[in-house]
């Protein structure tokens, strides 16, 4: 079974691009859910600041790999039965665990758009919108302290997403068709 682990910057289009492979029988995995039901559980209102600081209280407690290694039981379960889609891988650390644990079954997708492009995007979305302010420094934020380029750097495919959502699927399908 494949673990296809979606990588890119916010508002690139991952989670449509983990809708495309769901669709095609990927079971998924989003590593956000772990900030927000950490958000839920300590009483707290699910926006930017809040995230950010559950995201990174939890890294320094338990450190940079701390999102792989909590999802990993997850994603063992659904391998059981389907291949699995992770919606948002963010550091290099996390990456090695996976990498070390999964070997050749691990395949990572990037996810590129053009800031502005995502900058608009976020602004936009109805669940979690960020101002152009929060989605600079959320981009700084994951660049500077979360090592998010090394697992850009390694993808093994890439996927632009600076046209249609119809451009968008198709490249997807292209990718999925490719890990078959």
């Amino acid at each position: 079974m494949k673990i296809v682990a979606l990588v890119g910057m916010a508002g690139s289009g991952k989670s449509e691009v983990s809708s495309v492979f769901e669709n095609s029988g990927y079971q998924r995995v989003r590593f956000g859910d772990v900030t927000d039901e950490m958000v839920a559980s300590r009483g707290l209102k699910l926006n930017e600041v809040n995230e950010k600081l559950v995201r990174e209280s939890l890294r320094i407690e338990y450190g940079p790999a701390v999102y792989a290694e909590l999802s990993i039981a997850k994603i063992d379960s659904f391998l059981k039965s389907s291949h699995v889609i992770i919606d948002g891988l963010y550091s290099w650390e996390e990456y090695l665990i996976l990498k070390q644990k999964y070997t050749s079954n691990l395949v990572l997708v990037m996810v590129h758009s053009s800031p502005d492009t995502r900058y608009g995007r976020l602004a936009k979305r109805p669940i979690r919108p960020l101002t152009r302010q929060e989605a600079i420094g959320r981009d700084g934020a994951e660049i500077e302290n979360i090592n998010k380029g090394g697992p850009i750097a390694m993808a093994d495919y890439v996927i632009i997403n600076d046209s249609s959502f119809d451009d968008l699927k198709s490249q997807t399908q292209k990718v999925i068709a490719g890990l078959e």
